[in-house]
């Protein structure tokens, strides 16, 4: 994922910021060291004064006087004795220095018995692995140290490792994946199931280390990202894995999460998205936030596959040119699409030739977003029709120069259904709900650097971006509005986000017949000119 640079003013005042707080840092560590006995004494008088307090407000108020006169006659004794007054301060600020010590227990020197023996039996259980008969002195054997091979360690709560630093000799073979998914399934088994680590290799340094990542958040609903034109916040992921974040609303609460921008247009290096899931793994909802996001600026149309009517919310509304459910408005849609893209180019190339800018009905982007295209393929060659993924070549192909995006959201199980044009032109990729490593690595092409949880929530998997690293990512909550399960909070954050209804522009006669679904309203996007309005939402049964 390319870096946007940064502003003159951050660029080039970071290091004067920093030198500026690592001065205060400084400065704040020392006046602490300095004043720490007076801190001290100050502490000790306010847990006094509080003592007195409290005893006062004990003591009947038929004692009170005695205990006056007693503390009177006290005061007066000091004050006449010798060095009495003197005394007295010394004996004050003693009793304050030992009442305003600190009382926090130190912290253990080292792990408790059961931590050791977790320690030990990680040690003894990387012994066959990382050790071999001709190795002299060998960093791992049975019976051996384990404080040498485990530098640093953490542990929870629970009392399960939640970070540790491991030594490994050299000639461990580091550098082969099975090498190191051996290693990370044992850890992974030895440290607790059910939590999700991230294995960190440094291989010049012989270390390796194993971090237990915190559960993402799942309650980030659908809203307004603040992005530039062209950037899809696809979800959020870990703070490690991204150089940004985004201000989002959590119900009444603000926080900054660190987000997974897929950024599209011309100057993309991964100008198209495939998405791969289960049922119920939340393609679909992803497919519904890239298209809310995508009509901030642009044009979209919709093929449904599933004919489940996830996108009927979609229909009639500024900037949606068409929500095509069946074969024959399928492939009008994507026929029109193909045709427009070639007209992009053309009229962008005369543009450039004669020396002017491209066309303002060019520069708008448009968005084909395909819910699982291999159902229509099903139903279109049962019909004796071409698949509709034959249509896409030209959108997937030189889409990225004509400003057209191509999101394919499929099963796997019908992943050897999409064409090789698919397979090769969407560079970024999403996997949702579980899935194996080796499923992961199938779709991604590099497998993970955490180990996928067993039972995940839906919109929760990975993303990884042309050929960048793989991120872990949990979609914003984007449901169907008009789904009965939805609750109603994250109804109202959909439908706000909504763009409004379409105005016909001419009122058509009462008499006038209704046109075929899926013929006549895809005839207008076939002819190869732009689309004026919408398209109406159109089904076969």
């Amino acid at each position: 994922m390319a870096r946007r640079p940064l502003p003159r003013i951050l660029s080039t005042g970071s290091a004067q910021i920093a030198r500026g707080r690592d001065l205060a840092r400084t400065a704040a560590d020392s006046a602490t060291d300095v004043l720490h006995p007076l801190i001290t004494m100050s502490r000790g008088l306010r847990r006094l004064a509080a003592a007195g307090r409290r005893k006062w407000a004990d003591t009947p108020k038929d004692r009170r006087g005695p205990l006056l006169f007693l503390v009177a006659s006290v005061v007066l004794v000091v004050a006449l004795v010798p060095y009495g007054p003197l005394l007295a301060v010394i004996t004050l600020m003693s009793a304050a220095a030992w009442h305003g010590r600190d009382r926090t227990p130190p912290a253990p020197a080292g792990p408790d018995e059961a931590q050791t023996k977790r320690l030990e039996s990680l040690y003894e259980a990387l012994v066959p692995y990382f050790s071999v008969p001709e190795d002299p002195a060998p960093l791992y054997a049975h019976g051996g140290e384990w404080e040498k091979a485990f530098p640093s360690y953490e542990f929870d709560d629970s009392g399960r490792v939640c970070h540790l630093s491991i030594h490994y000799p050299a000639y461990f073979t580091d550098g082969e994946p099975d090498a190191r998914a051996r290693i990370e399934q044992l850890l992974h088994a030895k440290s607790g199931r059910g939590r999700e680590y991230r294995f960190e290799w440094d291989e010049e340094g012989n270390l390796l280390t194993v971090t237990v990542l915190p559960p993402l958040p799942t309650d980030v609903a659908a809203q307004r990202f603040v992005t530039a034109p062209g950037e899809i916040v696809l979800g959020l992921t870990d703070p490690a894995g991204v150089p940004r974040t985004l201000p989002l609303t959590f119900g009444e609460e603000r926080r900054d999460v660190p987000p997974v921008v897929w950024r599209t247009g011309t100057r993309s290096t991964e100008p198209h998205l495939l998405v791969v899931g289960d049922p119920g793994s939340g393609t679909t909802t992803l497919l519904r936030s890239v298209v809310l996001q995508a009509l901030q600026h642009g044009d979209v149309l919709i093929v449904e596959g599933g004919g489940t009517g996830e996108f009927a919310c979609l229909g009639g509304r500024d900037g949606v040119l068409a929500v095509e459910c069946g074969p024959a408005g399928a492939l009008a849609g994507l026929e029109w699409a193909a045709n427009e893209t070639e007209r992009r180019l053309i009229a962008a190339n005369r543009a450039r030739q004669a020396g002017h800018a491209p066309p303002e009905d060019t520069r708008r982007p448009l968005w084909i977003v395909l819910d699982r295209p291999t159902v229509l393929g099903h139903l279109s060659a049962a019909e004796g029709r071409v698949d509709p993924q034959s249509l896409l070549q030209v959108p997937l192909r030189h889409g990225r120069a004509a400003g057209v995006t191509v999101v394919v959201a499929e099963q796997f199980d019908a992943l050897d259904s999409l064409s090789d044009a698919v397979r090769d032109h969407t560079r970024a990729r999403v996997v949702l709900g579980p899935a194996s490593t080796d499923r992961l690595e199938a779709v991604l092409g590099s497998p993970p650097r955490t180990t996928p949880a067993p039972d995940v929530p839906p919109g929760r998997g990975y993303a990884r971006l042309g050929s960048g690293p793989v991120h872990r990512l949990q979609v914003p909550a984007t449901p169907d509005p008009y789904d009965e399960a939805t609750s109603e909070t994250h109804r109202q954050a959909v439908l706000s986000l909504l763009p409004p209804h379409t105005a016909p522009t001419d009122a058509a006669p009462a008499a006038e017949p209704v046109p075929d679904p899926g013929d006549g309203a895809a005839s207008g996007m076939a002819s190869g000119g732009p689309v004026a309005a919408p398209v109406a939402v159109t089904a076969e049964g």
